[in-house]
């Protein structure tokens, strides 16, 4: 190999190392904002939670069967997430695409469930309109819903992607960017278990 293509592989490869970092911090960016966007949901829900107007309490409202569902769907999804991750860094192609379409389905459970229960509150008369709690409530927790379909999208057309293409650098990138987003929305929802569901359990 002469001097120049060594040279040329060497600037080609330093070069997508930028752009990934660069990717990476630039999503960074995109997951702090988003996490302020939560941050106004869940202090605007904490200021309305007792607003509500003759309708349900939340300890008249919620129960945990639900949620404890919702979680372990989120968390194992996490987990395979992870092992996607693993199976990135040995370069086994098959390993991401099998965890992650473990990760869509758990994440596809999570969204059935979550469907199932803001339906059965419809049908009892307990929609967003009902008061300024069920309106907080549905904002938060239909909105981290609303990310988590987004990002079930994202994982099909990833699995699509990396069984064409296989384990490219800018497939890896997007990995990268996915598992962020993946464990950001199981942050989100730790806190929305714990400040929504379980708190209105108990108080």
């Amino acid at each position: 190999m002469s001097e120049a293509l060594v040279i040329q592989e060497v600037v080609t490869k330093e070069t997508e190392r930028v752009v990934h970092h660069r990717t990476i911090l630039g999503f960074w960016l995109y997951i702090m904002s988003d996490a302020i966007l939560f941050a106004s949901f869940f202090a605007a829900y904490g200021v309305l939670r007792d607003a509500t107007f003759g309708g349900p309490t939340s300890k008249e409202l919620f129960t945990l069967t639900y949620p404890l569902m919702e979680t372990l769907f989120l968390l194992t999804s996490s987990f395979t997430a992870g092992l996607a991750g693993i199976s990135a860094i040995h370069g086994k192609k098959w390993g991401v695409v099998i965890s992650m379409i473990a990760t869509f389905f758990l994440g596809l459970g999570f969204v059935v469930v979550e469907g199932t229960e803001f339906t059965e509150f419809v049908h009892a008369g307990y929609g967003w309109k009902v008061s300024a709690f069920l309106t907080s409530f549905y904002t938060l927790v239909g909105t981290h819903g609303t990310h988590v379909s987004i990002g079930l999208l994202w994982i099909l057309f990833f699995i699509i992607e990396t069984s064409v293409r296989g384990l490219t650098p800018s497939v890896l990138k997007r990995l990268a960017c996915l598992r962020l987003f993946w464990h950001f929305l199981d942050v989100v929802w730790i806190f929305i278990f714990t400040v929504v569901y379980l708190m209105g359990v108990v108080s």
